[in-house]
Order: C-alpha cells, then structure tokens, then sequence
C-alpha cells in the first residue's frame, strides 16, 4: 500500500468536501493508493490555517504556486472559483502531478480546450467533478440503459433546479457578477453532463437563457437566472433541460425523465436513494412504475451501508469520485469524467449561449475552444 500527498486549492464547501473524502475514503473502498492530507490553499494566511486545523491537513498556504510546486503535493484537486482552474492545472501538469478539478471545468470554452491539451500531453491522471451522477441510483440507470432494458432511446426531459435565488431580495454577491456564476456555468454542467453520460453526445441546441432579476439589493446582476434548452442527441433522441437558479420550492431539483422504446426511468435528487423503473411488458392491468431502492446490489452502495432502502448521502458522492481519482492514479488508465468529457460539457454551454443570442439552432460541432 503505497501513500499520496493530496494538496487541495480551496478550503470552503467543496474544499471540505473533498478533504473529508480524501480522509474517508481509504476506510471505505480500501484503495491501493492512501491519501494524505498534505496541503491545503485559500485566500488568506488565516483562513488557510483555519482549514488546516479543521480538515487535519499539515501545512497551509496562501500561495497556489506553493501547493502546486511542493515536492510533497503529489495530486492536486481544484475545489477554488472557474477562473482559478486553467492557471492552476496547468502549472500542475507542467510537472507531472494528476489534477481533479472541480466543474465547470474552465471559466471559458477556450480555457477548458486549453487544460484538455495539457492534461494529455501529460498524460497523467485527470478528472471533472461530476458527483451527482454518482449516486448508486444513476449508476444503475446507466446500467440499464447500456443493457437495452428500456430499449432505444426517444425522449429525455431533464432540469436541474434550486430556489438560493428565488427571493428578488436576496441580495447580490459574487454568484450574482460574471458568466462563469450564473446558472449556466453553475447548475447547468451538472445537468448537462447527466444528459451526455445517460444518453450521448449531443449534436445541436436551441437555447432561451434569462435573467429574471436585474437588480438585487446591494448591486446589479450581470449573469443568468434560468435557461431552457432544447436539444437533439447524435443517436436520434430529442430532448429537454431546464435550469434554474428561482426555481421556488426546489431545493436539489436534479431530475430526469428517460423514455424508451421498450420502458422508461424517472430519478429526482430529492428523493436520491429511489429510481422509478417501468417496463412495457406483462398484462397492461398491472403496467406501471416501479420504485426501486437503492441497495448492496447496486452500484458503490455496498461500501457505505449493508442495508437496502437506508441510503446514502450527498458526501457519499464525494468519496465514491476520490476513490475513481486514486484508482486513475494508481492504475494509469482515465476514469470518466476526464477533462476531454469535462469539456464536451463547456461545448454544449457554448453552443447553448450562442443560440440564444442568435435566437437558432446551433451544432455543437461548430464549439471546439
């Protein structure tokens, strides 16, 4: 069993989510690579401490470059805002050390086309946080999809949506000012990078994307609150997202609807440890959905708990992407989603952004960075 050097950029939500996996995942999957704490980065010379104290990491800094070039940082997960990424993973592959980087994956398209050239010239180990479409529940619609069990597909209706910005009274801050924070460089990868695990590339968008609310108290909003986007897929399918910042009463609205030739899937992050499957086979009388819980025999469930129907959680998710992120390490071979499927992701963004201010159908194609 050999040990890691983990150095984390980012020491708030996603910063303490990553350095709790980091310290749980070694009880958990057993991985043959064991992380340790090694370094932690934010803004200040105090906060870093702070952090440092609180996650268990030995050393801190102010310095991104300090981390990045440490002999003893040997992978680096970026957990800091989009406009930090291209510089920090390009100086990280520079030498040779692995990089997880927090979604979206660059605050540009061309940002994000950039870190993909240097993550394979690398040719080191490289992945996006994606974590929602880890739960065991969405592993196992992909699953099934794979297998032919709900057929061809035809239809895919999916939104991700949440009410933090829902109140025109919530005052502005740094989510409300530059592209890369509103809801399509926040929510909108998340929902988009289910689209193409599920069902596949997608060929060309047709995008509406408004800000509902101008001005908010203490400033003026430059970026996105909601967007809908039609979309058609390379293998035939049609379908449609929606994201929202506004979205009143939603709290995790991460949903799907999938519909085959052969049956269907529904999934809601709000209830993450259920599917609903249905299949278009026995007496039409007794034809409906069925709700299945996530238990041992699905996908990564096992590790966390014995018991079908008890669940996991959304930190679940965190250990299940560094246990992927070892394994790409210690084994040499890519772990989806790697930064080329990261920027597939930005394309769509692009592409979806281009058509709503052309107010037409756009090819993804024509999106490259």
């Amino acid at each position: 069993m050999s040990r890691i050097g983990i150095g984390i950029l980012g020491g708030g939500y996603m910063g303490k989510a990553h350095a709790v996996a980091m310290s749980a995942v070694g009880a958990v999957f057993d991985p043959a690579l064991r992380p340790h704490l090694e370094m932690v980065c934010a803004s200040s010379a105090q906060s870093t401490e702070r952090y440092r104290t609180a996650y268990g990491f030995t050393r801190a800094t102010d310095d991104w470059r300090v981390l990045v070039n440490d002999p003893a940082v040997q992978a680096v997960i970026i957990a800091s805002p989009q406009e930090t990424h291209r510089d920090v993973a390009l100086a990280a592959f520079a030498l040779g050390k692995p990089v997880f980087c927090e979604k979206p994956l660059g605050a540009s398209l061309q940002d994000s086309a950039e870190m993909v050239a240097a993550a394979e010239a690398s040719g080191v180990a490289n992945m996006v946080g994606f974590n929602y479409i880890r739960t065991p529940a969405s592993q196992f619609a992909r699953e099934l999809i794979a297998r032919g069990e709900i057929g061809e597909i035809t239809w895919f209706r999916a939104e991700h949506t949440e009410d933090f910005y829902a109140d025109p009274q919530a005052p502005a801050s740094w989510r409300t000012q530059g592209a890369a924070n509103g809801t399509m460089g926040d929510l909108a990868p998340h929902i988009l990078n289910a689209a193409l695990a599920l069902i596949g590339p997608i060929a060309r968008v047709m995008a509406e994307i408004e800000t509902v609310h101008t001005t908010r108290p203490g400033g003026r909003v430059d970026n996105d609150d909601h967007a809908q986007m039609m979309c058609r897929f390379e293998n035939g399918a049609m379908g449609q997202i929606y994201v929202s910042r506004i979205a009143t009463g939603r709290k995790m609205g991460y949903a799907y609807e999938i519909t085959g030739t052969k049956g269907a899937i529904r999934f809601d992050q709000e209830d993450q440890n259920a599917l609903w499957l249905y299949r278009a086979e026995g007496p039409e009388a007794t034809r409906g959905f069925t709700k299945i819980l996530t238990g041992p025999a699905h996908p990564d469930y096992a590790a966390f708990c014995q018991g079908p129907g008890h669940g996991t959680g959304y930190q679940d998710q965190i250990i299940i992407e560094a246990r992927d992120f070892l394994s790409a390490i210690a084994t040499g071979t890519p772990v989806w989603p790697t930064f080329r499927d990261g920027h597939e992701v930005n394309r769509v963004i692009a592409a979806a952004m281009a058509s709503a201010r052309a107010q037409k159908w756009q090819d993804i194609a024509t999106f490259s960075g």
